[in-house]
């Protein structure tokens, strides 16, 4: 049976959120390998438009999303998708010390 005609696959999004994350050339290098390594790779600067991405995943029981965000972010918009079935990993990074 190919892959495409199986019906139990389950498409990984990774999601980038950061208000920083196409301003630096190592931002953009680190999404090259990361899209390499994953099915879908999508980056947002706004928690808004992410959420919403997010939410608009909710009727595709296939999708599993992974949240790659920074801290300062991380702290708007966690509390509102932590409990959603689709986010299977939340990863908080932050580079204050």
């Amino acid at each position: 049976m190919s892959s495409s005609n199986n019906p139990n696959l389950e498409l990984i999004t990774l999601i980038w959120l950061d208000n920083m994350v196409d301003a630096t050339q190592g931002n953009r290098e680190i999404q090259d390998k990361l899209r390499s390594i994953v099915n879908y790779l999508r980056t947002f600067d706004n928690c808004k438009q992410c959420e919403d991405y997010i939410r608009s995943t909710i009727d595709d029981k296939q999708d599993k999303i992974i949240l790659i965000v920074s801290g300062r972010l991380g702290q708007d918009i966690i509390e509102h998708i932590h409990d959603l079935k689709q986010v299977i990993s939340i990863f908080v990074y932050c580079f204050d010390k």
